[in-house]
Formats: structure tokens, C-alpha cells, sequence
């Protein structure tokens, strides 16, 4: 086979692939782990059955595939938005806006629905705890370079942590009821702590 035949269905592949994931997601953020099939996922993808059985035998292989996709896709996304942060008294206040995105879209729906869904399923578990853990770590990281902090301080670790555990509480607390308001007010306290604790 020459490389200008493989090339095309290299990216075919691709292409299929990024279908599976995204209606994976949107699925999971729409009907939650149980209320999501495979089946469900390949006519939303516009995939036959036997092609999305091919790249993904198991329902639980999807799903987190599908979370891991779209988790790095919006990594990429804060870090090309860190680019246009402003500098001085409000960058605080705009990283914080960047995390609570982060944390209220569908993405985010969608991985709850798997961390509920491994704490009773064993091989899901298994799967989840790794990725949620390596995902945890590169958004602490990346709020570090946001904030523009020294994370050897002490006091400066925990409260970046302090800062990521608010945002997905905050985030949780939207996910019945609209709690943007809230969420505004409390963001805005959180960042004049921050701007003053880490000084």
C-alpha cells in the first residue's frame, strides 16, 4: 500500500474516531453513564456498529477515552486563552474565570458520570482513578503557571489545591441549579485571598 493511500485512511480513522468521542461525551453529559450505550454512541457518531466495536470492544474503553479526548482538548484551549490573561490586580480574577469554565461544561458533566459510576464498578475504577489523577495534576501545574506563583512557598501548594477543590465544589453545586451568581461573588472574594495571601 503506497503512503498516499494510507495517509487518507489514517485520517479517516482519525476523523471516525473523534466522532465516537465527542458523541461519547455529549452523551454522557446528556443522559449520564447508564443512559449511555454504545449503541447510542455510534448512531450519534454516524458509525456503524462494527467499526465503533473495532476501536472500542467495551462500553467502559469508550468512556474513558472519550473523557481523556475531550479533557485534552480543553487543556489546549486554557492554554492557548492563558496567552491573553492580563497582567496585574485582575489576572487573579480571569484565571479563576478560566478554571470555573473549565469545570462547568459538559466535559466536566461527563466525568462526573464516570467517578460516580467507578465508585461501584470495579474495572471502571481501575481505569478512572490513573486518568483522573494524571488530569488533577496537570491542572494543578497549569494553575501554578497561571497564577504565577512559586509553589516551593509554603502555604502556596495548598492553597492552589484550596483554589481547585472551590472550583469543582462550586462547579458540582451548578450542575442541578443555576448558581452562577454565587459562583461570581465567591470568585471575586476568592481571588482578593489569593491576590493578598500570594504576595
Amino acid at each position: 500500500m503506497s503512503q498516499a493511500t494510507r495517509v487518507p485512511q489514517e485520517a479517516r480513522t482519525r476523523a471516525m474516531r473523534t466522532r465516537l468521542l465527542d458523541a461519547t461525551v455529549e452523551l454522557l453529559a446528556e443522559r449520564g453513564f447508564a443512559g449511555t450505550s454504545t449503541t447510542l454512541v455510534s448512531q450519534r457518531a454516524g458509525v456503524s456498529r462494527g467499526a465503533q466495536l473495532h476501536h472500542f470492544p467495551a462500553k467502559n474503553d469508550l468512556v474513558v477515552a472519550a473523557v481523556e479526548h475531550i479533557t485534552e482538548a480543553r487543556g489546549v484551549a486554557l492554554k492557548a486563552a492563558a496567552g491573553a490573561l492580563p497582567d496585574g490586580g485582575r489576572r487573579t480574577r480571569h484565571v479563576l474565570a478560566m478554571l470555573a469554565e473549565q469545570v462547568t461544561s459538559p466535559v466536566f458533566a461527563a466525568a462526573l458520570e464516570l467517578w460516580v459510576a467507578a465508585r461501584t464498578d470495579e474495572q471502571l475504577a481501575e481505569a478512572v482513578g490513573p486518568l483522573e489523577q494524571r488530569i488533577g495534576r496537570e491542572l494543578h501545574r497549569a494553575t501554578i503557571e497561571l497564577l504565577e506563583v512559586d509553589e516551593t512557598k509554603p502555604g502556596v501548594r495548598e492553597l492552589v489545591q484550596a483554589t481547585l477543590d472551590l472550583v469543582r465544589g462550586l462547579a458540582l453545586a451548578d450542575i442541578i441549579t443555576d448558581d452562577a451568581a454565587r459562583r461570581e461573588r465567591i470568585l471575586d472574594h476568592w481571588a482578593e485571598v489569593l491576590e493578598r495571601e500570594l504576595q
